[in-house]
């Protein structure tokens, strides 16, 4: 491209920063405009990453700025709307996950926008260094065929010793009033990552539950789910009020294949063949990389015209799969329902 790239940020939250690293890190970008209800959050913004125009109403910042492009970086309830003014002013989007509350709600929008405008969701575990060369050994075939996966996930971010506040609800206290918690705000990075390393699935039983009485969605998820292709069965096992373990979660992944396992555990992935050739990770790094790298896949797709890994379209499948652990589970906490 011989002119640069015009973006436009919406929402100044915790979250922001990460992206707007990610932008800084592309070229031939010009970050033009950021809006944020806070005037004061959305100068700090600016300032912080030399952004020239700062507004309140993202209506008049499309009107006055005119972007190429609107990154939405605000509460999920927000999404549609904004993503319809975009798409009315043609200027492309890349939208913050969930993108909807609800599959329909999902599904309408993407009726809605139709081919008008590209349109990403920013889902970025799949972009993870870790899960992205776990993705690239079992495609390329080093477990053989998946026979069977596991996925635990821990933190402590819902629930905290005495009285220091939790982590994840000291950044983003409304998380308290969510009625659905847990597999929406957390567990959807991780289906998303695990259609991305394993292919498509489907859910066969759940089963959440609450430890932080203070809350009104779950912290605690079992999920059971079969690959559609192999009919291997993957398990997912997350508990986000565990006491003793990091703010953020830690994950470990078993997969076991016909040929071999590969085992990735915390920081660190083993092929158990070969115990001595560990790859180890940096995941404070990484954890900024996976935001790079959704900007740039969707950088890269509005230049070359690439479908985006996490294109509106395939986001609908984590969407769906979301959804259904809802569904198997009774709609509630504390119920489960299974085949």
């Amino acid at each position: 491209m011989t002119t640069p790239l015009k973006v436009a940020i919406a929402g100044a939250g915790a979250i922001s920063e990460f992206h707007l690293k990610g932008w800084q890190a592309q070229s031939g970008i010009e970050l033009v405009a950021i809006c944020d209800p806070d005037a004061q959050k959305a100068r700090a913004r600016a300032d912080e990453f030399a952004i020239a125009q700062v507004y309140t109403d993202t209506a008049r910042m499309l009107d006055e700025a005119r972007p190429d492009a609107l990154d939405i970086i605000t509460p999920v309830g927000t999404h549609a709307p904004l993503v319809r003014m975009a798409a009315a002013h043609g200027i492309h989007v890349m939208c913050q996950k969930p993108m909807t509350p609800t599959v329909a709600e999902a599904e309408a929008l993407i009726a809605d926008v139709g081919e008008k405008i590209r349109f990403m969701v920013h889902e970025n575990y799949r972009f993870r260094p870790h899960y992205a060369e776990i993705a690239q050994r079992v495609q390329g075939g080093q477990i053989g065929r998946l026979r069977h996966a596991r996925l635990t996930v821990r933190s402590a971010s819902l629930f905290s010793y005495g009285d220091a506040p939790a982590f994840l609800l000291n950044r983003q206290p409304y998380l308290a009033e969510f009625p659905r918690l847990l597999v929406f705000e957390v567990l959807i990075h991780h289906l998303d990552a695990l259609r991305a390393i394993l292919g498509e699935m489907h859910v066969l039983n759940a089963r959440l539950d609450r430890i932080n009485p203070a809350l009104k969605g779950e912290d605690v998820a079992l999920v059971t789910l079969q690959s559609r292709e192999g009919g291997a069965i993957i398990t997912i096992d997350a508990n986000i009020s565990a006491l003793g373990y990091p703010d953020l979660p830690t994950d470990r992944l078993e997969l076991l294949g016909d040929a071999d396992t590969l085992v990735y555990d915390r920081d660190r992935i083993t092929l158990l063949s070969r115990p001595d050739d560990v790859s180890i990770h940096d995941l404070a790094a990484n954890y900024q990389a996976c935001f790079t790298g959704a900007v740039t896949e969707f950088v890269t797709g509005l230049r070359t015209g690439r479908a985006f890994a996490t294109d509106r379209l395939d986001n609908l499948e984590t969407l769906r799969l979301m959804e259904a652990i809802y569904d198997k589970a009774g709609g509630g906490v504390g119920c489960c329902c299974g085949l």
